[in-house]
């Protein structure tokens, strides 16, 4: 699958809104910004599951800053979408939202707003929310993407009975 994250008050906090990785001194002065802790743990933990892992951010950071970010914390992505890119794909698709994660190809993506939630049902997309305050957010995403799997397999058994 491909999955998607947020940044902001995702994998970057807003504030003190969750525990962080630790950065160093040298880090802090070149603009390395925080990344929630248990980050790479989720995305390592999904890139082994055989998933690929995109950025799906409305922020204006550079692709390269994003990038040079998530390398600091040994995280790898396969592709980075800003707001740049999402603003100039979702008008050509003549979309009104937010965010449409199937437009960069995204079959789950991860947020932070409940925002999305509600576009996700409008739309027809799957997004997992989760709260910045969820001490627990590695394994609920863990046992989300887990239950999306089952709902995707029992829905392709009941098609090929059908046909």
């Amino acid at each position: 699958m491909n999955i998607s994250f947020d940044l902001d008050s995702t994998l970057i906090p807003n504030g003190n809104e969750f525990e962080t990785e630790k950065r160093n001194q040298i880090a802090k002065l070149l603009g390395i910004e925080e990344v929630r802790k248990g980050a790479r743990k989720i995305i390592d933990h999904l890139q082994s599951q055989g998933h690929n892992i995109h950025i799906y951010t409305t922020s204006f950071r550079s692709k390269g800053k994003i990038r040079r970010v998530l390398k600091y914390y040994g995280i790898r992505v396969n592709h980075i979408v800003n707001q740049v890119e999402n603003q100039r794909v979702l008008r050509s698709q003549n979309m009104n939202a937010s965010k449409y994660p199937p437009a960069f190809g995204f079959d789950v993506h991860i947020d932070d707003l409940k925002g999305v939630g509600i576009e996700s049902e409008r739309y027809n997309f799957k997004a997992i929310i989760i709260e910045p305050s969820d001490e627990n957010w590695v394994e609920n995403i863990k046992n989300n993407i887990q239950r999306i799997i089952n709902d995707s397999n029992t829905q392709d058994r009941k098609h090929r009975k059908q046909v």
